[in-house]
């Protein structure tokens, strides 16, 4: 799309006047979208064109439409969060990414839907949202999954080219695998949250969902970078992220790590199409071997410092009860129980934290990439609060947890369909602030296979 842009094959307007459309007769049968920004896509496609017409060009997603989870705060427009109690709640100011994303010339045509509080305090069920439950384009009583449930939604249906999520501990990998799209979290600190509703301060970041690899690289090109207001931003010289990057020098075959005791358990097709993707990189010469994740309380750790930071954001909203007014039983009550933890609890947690992060670091010594699915299942039906915890054995080696914990880069890419035509996403997993690995390793990947290509029967 931007090179037809560019080129003055395809007209900015033309193009948000059909995103538009179609965000207007399609998003609501699936509870995508938490507003349309019409308006201000307009605004800015006109903008776009009368400059590319001049010859002011202002790089790749100049021209392009895009939608933003709706944590992300855009003036003149409610950012909800997802949750009722917040149904009018309004920033006067652009949050950095979207600063970005404006001078880079992209287009905003909305706010995508989301879970209330982006999980922050907890929910059971894909119905806890504020727009109610975000549908799976490839089968609407399924759920797209995680909190950015409404950006895989959007992406899957073609709403928009691409869109931003957030993840915390997978709430882009997994809508990403439902979906079937490609999806990724970026190293922590690489993109400013400065405008972004926080949870988890230590764990929070922005990255794209799109089409493939290569889209989310491009993106991450112009969304990345030192910003002197988030405090967790990478310095100057190492945030900046440059698309694509020269060809590797090493002509050393892909190191790549299957890992074979992450899940609890695993769907067979699903099973089955990742050692089949994996085989594809072989036929590519990489080399293929059997990793293990090292013994670790990696799933306790991630989820007792989300319940902890997630007190300490949502105070207000707790302290004053309107937490009640929340779609989820769990989220209603689960903010009380986190404010009990100490401070001695937070500090303990952390130091298990440093030392998890350490093992992880060093399985990169002998690999380049490490490989799973990128959900153990294929997508949910969705269903009501149970009424009951029908909670399962704990996922204590879920990479998705693992990867966000520890702040490295994580991409995921379709990689096939089970028999009732779900998709199926294998993720990679490179070390901190190596995020050209994964994107080389599933861009290889996609130049081979065409399960990006496949669209589902929405129109």
């Amino acid at each position: 799309l931007g090179e037809r842009i560019r080129s003055r094959k395809l007209s900015p307007v033309e193009l948000a006047e059909g995103y538009l459309e179609r965000g207007q007769s399609i998003g609501p049968r699936l509870n995508a979208f938490a507003t349309l920004t019409g308006d201000l896509a307009l605004k800015q496609a006109r903008a776009a064109e009368k400059e590319i017409a001049a010859g002011r060009h202002r790089g790749p997603l100049h021209g392009v439409p895009y939608a933003v989870k709706d944590l992300v705060a855009v003036p003149g427009y409610p950012t909800t969060w997802g949750a009722p109690p917040l149904a009018h709640q309004t920033f006067d100011y652009n949050a950095t990414i979207i600063e970005r994303l404006n001078q880079a010339g992209a287009v905003l045509i909305g706010k995508a839907a989301m879970i209330e509080l982006a999980g922050g305090l907890g929910y059971s069920a894909g119905n806890a949202s504020l727009t109610g439950p975000a549908r799976n384009p490839w089968n609407t009583d399924c759920w797209t999954c995680g909190s950015s449930s409404g950006s895989g939604a959007i992406v899957s249906a073609g709403l928009a080219p691409w869109a931003l999520g957030s993840d915390t501990r997978g709430s882009i990998l997994c809508p990403t695998s439902w979906c079937g799209v490609s999806g990724m979290r970026p190293s922590f600190g690489r993109v400013s949250r400065w405008g972004a509703m926080a949870i988890a301060w230590t764990m929070d970041k922005l990255g794209p969902l799109a089409r493939t690899a290569d889209d989310c690289g491009l993106v991450l090109s112009v969304i990345a970078g030192h910003d002197p207001k988030d405090f967790d931003s990478l310095p100057a010289g190492k945030a900046e992220f440059h698309y694509p990057r020269p060809a590797r020098a090493s002509k050393r075959p892909l190191r790549i790590g299957r890992l074979t005791n992450v899940w609890n358990e695993t769907d067979p097709e699903v099973e089955g199409a990742v050692d089949a993707a994996l085989k594809v990189l072989e036929m590519d010469g990489a080399k293929v071997t059997d990793a293990e994740i090292p013994d670790g309380p990696y799933e306790e750790a991630a989820e007792l410092t989300i319940l902890m930071e997630a007190a300490s954001s949502f105070q207000d909203l707790i302290l004053s009860g309107r937490c009640a007014g929340l779609v989820d039983p769990v989220g209603q009550i689960n903010g009380y129980a986190s404010m009990e933890f100490t401070a001695a609890d937070y500090l303990q947690v952390q130091r298990v934290r440093t030392f998890l992060q350490k093992q992880i670091d060093k399985l990169f010594d002998d690999y380049d990439v490490l490989c799973a699915a990128g959900e153990s299942s294929v997508a949910e039906k969705l269903s009501a609060p149970p009424e009951e915890d029908s909670a399962g054995p704990i996922e204590r080696r879920a990479p998705d947890g693992i990867s966000s914990l520890c702040g490295i880069p994580a991409l995921s890419v379709p990689c096939g369909f089970n028999k009732g035509r779900l998709p199926i996403g294998i993720q990679f997993m490179a070390r901190a602030l190596n995020d050209h690995m994964v994107i080389e390793s599933a861009h290889r990947y996609q130049q081979h296979t065409d399960w990006h290509r496949q669209r589902p029967p929405v129109s």
